[in-house]
């Protein structure tokens, strides 16, 4: 027999990153239908979307490019793969476009479907490229604590957050996580924005020299932490690390994620940030979630070292089955087109201020300890921890979907799309919500 579509979840569905005790009582939210910026669930009742999905649906829902752009790749070549130098236009012009906007020096893409992959792929590239240089003691990542990078047995070990480590006999070993670049968390009393940004670096050249250079392979890190708490690191903070690293052979990994492809106003955060990467991940945006994929760019050197090991060996030896699927990679390319044509990154930088502004005045509130963003990113760090999980239902109520992360923040990240008019709709949203938990 037929049954309810919220049924069939209670009896057969297994949820991702939910209390999954708490989800049989209170059973699925779910939501049937997309446009712009704005989702509706089953009752048809609408929500401003003000988490872009999960930091991801960039130029928002049903976009008829996007959806046109995969229709024709399923009609003309639904899938490739590309193990053993196989390969389709639509994965090696994706590979040549994304390498003519990245940051200077990286030049070769490796595709896979998913954040959690493309960061462990960028711990193995480090490791193999070490390999090949000669220095295969050098395993060691370095990471941040509140960082996320993912939930393979190895990203899930690069992320900091306790929660992704209970009961999964994490992290691994090979991970040193050092402290969190959380000024208003971290800080101690009296210390300045800057002192704590020496603090940071000082801690990193300490934790060189403890484990040895030698056997450290590289140290990962977000622009802007994302699910970590929506944490901006402090001033020059990137300009203090980056010399340490190189200064110890260091390779820096970049995870953009979540601040690749405009979230800041940049095309990456690393350009927000002056920051050289060896190694870069992007996701999530790339195809503004309408279909799976993810890249891990690399700088000329890794390639040629990891290729001339891989001849060594007879092949390299790892991928995936849907590394560049064709549909993917046709979305992606369409993506990028429109974040050209439409200014994408301009539009972001002309609204972002007004984000700011209204997530400012949130941030008065007595129940927040720090409103805090960039770009259109934003988080509110509230003085009571169950204050974050009041707040977000609260915003569901009145049609506003944003997500409690790391236990005390309620990040806000809407569509790259989002006009003037919506910032104020969101924020007035967030601001009755806010005044609902404050009764």
């Amino acid at each position: 027999m037929p049954t309810t579509p919220r049924a069939a979840d209670l009896a057969h569905a297994f949820h991702p990153q939910t209390n999954l005790a708490a989800h049989e009582s209170a059973g699925p939210f779910l939501i049937a239908r997309g446009e712009g910026i704005f989702v509706a669930d089953e009752d048809g009742r609408r929500f401003l979307d003000g988490m872009a999905g999960l930091w991801c649906t960039g130029l928002g829902y049903s976009e008829p490019r996007l959806v046109e752009a995969a229709r024709h790749q399923l009609a003309t070549l639904p899938y490739c793969q590309s193990f053993a130098s196989r390969a389709h236009e639509p994965g090696t012009r994706l590979a040549e476009e994304l390498a003519a906007i990245a940051p200077a020096g990286l030049t070769r893409a490796f595709f896979a479907s998913s954040g959690s992959e493309a960061n462990d792929t960028a711990i193995k590239l480090a490791w193999y490229y070490w390999v090949a240089r000669g220095a295969p003691e050098r395993t060691t990542i370095l990471a941040r604590k509140r960082a996320y990078h993912g939930t393979t047995i190895a990203s899930a070990s690069l992320t900091g957050l306790p929660i992704m480590h209970g009961g999964f006999h994490l992290p691994q070993g090979f991970v040193r996580h050092l402290t969190a670049p959380h000024f208003v968390g971290e800080a101690q009393p009296g210390e300045t924005e800057t002192e704590f940004a020496n603090r940071l670096a000082s801690e990193l050249e300490e934790t060189i020299a403890e484990l040895g250079p030698e056997t450290i392979a590289a140290f990962i890190a977000e622009p802007v932490i994302g699910a970590g708490g929506v944490i901006l690191p402090p001033e020059g903070y990137f300009d203090r690390i980056q010399p340490i690293l190189r200064r110890h052979g260091i390779l820096l990994i970049a995870d953009e994620v979540i601040t690749g492809l405009g979230r800041l106003g940049t095309m990456w955060g690393c350009e927000a940030f002056r920051i050289r990467p060896d190694i870069m991940t992007c996701a999530k945006m790339l195809t503004s979630a309408y279909q799976p994929l993810s890249a891990v760019l690399v700088s000329d050197d890794i390639y040629r070292s990891i290729a001339e090991e891989s001849g060594r060996r007879g092949s390299f030896g790892h991928g995936f089955t849907y590394s560049a699927h064709p549909v993917a990679c046709a979305v992606a390319r369409e993506v990028l087109a429109i974040y050209a044509e439409r200014d994408i990154l301009g539009h972001v930088r002309a609204v972002a201020p007004h984000f700011q502004h209204r997530l400012a005045l949130l941030g008065q509130s007595p129940l927040v300890r720090e409103a805090r963003g960039m770009g259109l990113i934003a988080g509110l760090e509230m003085r009571a921890p169950s204050d974050a999980a009041r707040l977000e239902a609260a915003a569901r109520a009145e049609g506003l979907l944003l997500r409690a992360v790391a236990g005390d923040t309620v990040a806000i990240c809407p569509p790259l799309i989002i006009s003037e008019s919506e910032i104020d709709d969101l924020f007035d949203r967030a601001a009755r919500a806010l005044a609902a938990i404050a009764h």
